[in-house]
């Protein structure tokens, strides 16, 4: 029987997708975790500053971080509550959104009156004052974690390379000057040396700035659990970068999980490092690894909804967590209301057919997968 290549390629990426779950952690019980980056960091702070952006040539189309994502508004936050809690799993429960949060922005104000010689921050309930529409969020962040619908968990103090951020500032870097006038981090849509346009936030450019990392994850640490109440279990390094410093801190902050993608990324020159969901390090830190994605904003004409199921089939096939990565961006309709809708729709009708394909699933938070993978035997659970 002979393949042509596309029928090839389809059959080596269900290999691959198969062989990633050999190892590790395994579960008779078909849990669901929804594992959402980014909320409580700045990005594109309204459609006026949108179309501004787009007004003056800087393509904010051209990255969908920039043409959707904003700090949450009031209305995503009701619109999202009832989509999850429209569902219930095997024991009753709603599904979860694990929401992995920031917990403070940079402070512009500040900064500006310092001269750009002192960074400083705020704590992102500061930053949703600020914010028109915003003025009921953090309230509806505490509903959502008493009702197990929207549980924080830690993904760092800012979403922000403070160092070199700054030194673009004090050097009077044009494009990031008109960024912080319009209370931006960065136009990530430009050209840029920096990967994540200065959202990488742990990466080590040199031995030097680990001490500020350490304090940048303590000091963030402390005001996650004051602002939520949650001591977290898991993190998430933002634009999953870190290295063996970092897990240093994050274990020494009680975390016992690092999220993650299937690659490490090690930061600037150093090598990618895989994993696998249930992997421990040397320091009794465990790994879980994404496994399904469901990512509308990134591509608005792929079928996000049969992809994510089939990596779900085969994540119960290997009886593993089915771990989903959906970022905030497919949940914010602030700039376009219509993307917000759009993906909630789809993600009413994956919820739906996650529990009628599969009545007995489990929605849970990363948290939880943290608590049930550590307190596991040999890996089975």
């Amino acid at each position: 029987m002979r393949h042509n290549g596309t029928d090839v390629m389809s059959i080596l990426k269900n290999i691959n997708r198969n062989l990633v779950h050999i190892r590790g952690f395994r579960s008779p019980r078909k849990f669901v975790v929804i594992e959402s980056d980014d909320w409580g960091s700045i990005r594109t702070p309204s459609a006026e500053v949108y179309r501004h952006l787009s007004r003056i040539g800087y393509k904010p189309d051209d990255d969908p971080y920039m043409k959707y994502d904003s700090l949450e508004s009031n209305d995503d936050m009701t619109c999202l509550f009832e989509v999850l809690s429209s569902v219930k799993d095997a024991k009753g429960d709603p599904a979860v959104l694990t929401a992995n949060s920031v917990v403070a922005n940079p402070d512009f104000e500040a900064i500006a009156r310092s001269g750009f010689t002192t960074y400083h921050y705020e704590p992102f309930t500061t930053t949703l004052d600020r914010y028109p529409g915003r003025s009921e969020v953090y309230r509806y962040w505490k509903e959502g974690i008493a009702n197990k619908l929207f549980v924080p968990q830690y993904h760092g103090r800012e979403h922000l390379h403070v160092e070199q951020w700054m030194k673009a500032l004090q050097k009077g870097d044009k494009l990031q000057k008109e960024a912080f006038e319009l209370g931006m981090i960065s136009i990530s849509s430009m050209p840029s040396r920096f990967r994540c346009a200065f959202m990488e936030g742990l990466e080590h450019f040199d031995g030097d700035s680990r001490e500020l990392k350490k304090e940048i994850l303590i000091t963030g640490h402390r005001l996650f659990v004051e602002k939520t109440g949650i001591t977290p279990l898991s993190f998430i390094a933002n634009c999953y970068i870190w290295d063996e410093h970092v897990e240093q801190v994050i274990h020494e902050l009680g975390i016992c999980t690092m999220q993650g993608t299937l690659y490490q990324d090690m930061g600037e020159n150093k090598r990618r490092r895989l994993h696998y969901t249930g992997e421990k390090n040397s320091l009794g830190l465990y790994y879980t690894v994404r496994n399904s994605f469901f990512e509308p904003s990134v591509d608005q004409n792929f079928n996000w909804v049969d992809e994510c199921l089939s990596r779900i089939k085969i994540a119960f096939r290997w009886h593993k967590p089915a771990i989903i990565s959906s970022h905030r961006l497919n949940f914010i309709g602030s700039i376009d209301v219509a993307n917000r809708d759009r993906n909630l729709a789809s993600l009413r009708t994956l919820l739906q057919t996650i529990i009628k394909t599969w009545p007995d699933v489990e929605f849970i938070h990363s948290g939880e997968l943290a608590e049930v993978i550590s307190s596991s035997k040999n890996g089975i659970k």
